[in-house]
């Protein structure tokens, strides 16, 4: 299908892989923060780790892009969901989107950008080709430009949706997944 498609949902579990390989999906670039885990660290989108592990059998290749400035928590969700990773990834610019598909070895209409912001992850997914899912953003204390913009660019999390509770001591600076150096192979 060469139309990328952009559609909202409420979690990341709630999508159907099936519905994505019938458009012809094969990659997902997954956001970290207020998607997978609240950047607070309380919440973990319910279902999350096992629609990450049902669509790596399915043989999707997955990669994580993440705006966040705190290395450790891309390091640690890297290892523990078998994902590459890049922290600090300036969404919506395209340098660590044109890394992550690269590394997937895939096209850009091949792969869905699913995220909860649309100024970062559905403008980056548009902006470099990709299909795109924005999902609701988890529970999390507003950031000053939340408060202003907030509305515009994310949608609310569900009220009497389900969270699942997450505790932060599992973090430890012994995660060191790495990204191949393909970096500078992209610039």
């Amino acid at each position: 299908m060469s139309r990328r498609t952009f559609r909202r949902c409420t979690s990341l579990s709630s999508l159907d892989l099936n519905q994505l390989k019938q458009i012809g999906i094969r990659g997902i670039i997954l956001d970290l923060d207020n998607t997978i885990v609240s950047e607070d660290d309380r919440y973990l989108s319910p279902n999350s780790e096992s629609w990450i592990e049902r669509a790596q059998e399915e043989g999707f290749s997955l990669f994580i892009l993440s705006n966040g400035k705190r290395e450790y928590r891309v390091n640690y969700w890297s290892e523990r969901l078998g994902i590459d990773a890049i922290g600090r990834a300036k969404k919506p610019f395209p340098k660590s989107f044109k890394i992550a598909l690269y590394s997937m070895r895939l096209l850009p209409i091949q792969v869905v950008v699913i995220g909860d912001g649309f100024h970062t992850d559905a403008i980056g997914a548009l902006w470099n080709g990709c299909h795109c899912v924005q999902v609701a953003s988890l529970p999390h204390k507003a950031r000053w430009w939340e408060k202003i913009i907030g509305r515009w660019v994310q949608i609310p999390y569900p009220k009497h949706a389900p969270l699942w509770s997450f505790n932060p001591q599992y973090y430890s600076s012994s995660f060191t997944r790495t990204l191949p150096s393909i970096q500078k192979d992209i610039t």
